[in-house]
């Protein structure tokens, strides 16, 4: 059984990888279109970032020269997604309330970073299940990196 390719592209869609060849655990990887497709989407994320008035207080947190944590993103979310290891592998545990620690993250700040990976979603998956999925999950993600004082982690007491 194929399934349609999820991702959205200008002139031909990538064959769509069947369900026997993806891998066990998270397919997201493969049924987004693996790094090339990644690369993509985080390109319109920080396109977004850069460019939306509602981003700006978030993009204020990133140094000038976004091509650095472009890469780490890419690798972040590769190996998130269910792709090779190359994050960890290069950075270890990926420590992610840890890491955003210095930046004050609050309600605004987490609906703001998931405006800007909503809208990169729409621009690079056409396959709205998949969409919808990935949207949940970097909710879930971003909601947990929040450190205002009013979110208090109660399930990593």
């Amino acid at each position: 059984m194929e399934i349609a390719s999820p991702i959205a592209t200008s002139d031909a869609r990538a064959p769509a990888p069947s369900i026997a060849s993806v891998p066990s655990g998270n397919p997201h990887f493969a049924l987004l279109g693996g790094v090339e497709a990644i690369t993509r989407l985080v390109e319109r994320f920080y396109l977004h970032m850069d460019t939306l008035p509602e981003a700006a207080a978030i993009r204020a947190m990133h140094p000038a020269n976004l091509g650095p944590v472009k890469e780490v993103l890419v690798r972040f979310l590769s190996e998130w997604m269910g792709g090779p290891p190359r994050y960890s592998t290069e950075r270890g545990h990926p420590r992610l309330r840890q890491r955003h620690l210095p930046f004050p993250i609050g309600v605004a700040e987490r609906d703001a970073w998931m405006l800007c990976m909503r809208l990169a979603l729409q621009d690079i998956v056409s396959d709205a299940a998949l969409a919808h999925q990935l949207e949940n999950a970097f909710f879930k993600t971003a909601d947990f990196i929040r450190n205002d004082k009013d979110h208090h982690h109660e399930h990593h007491r």
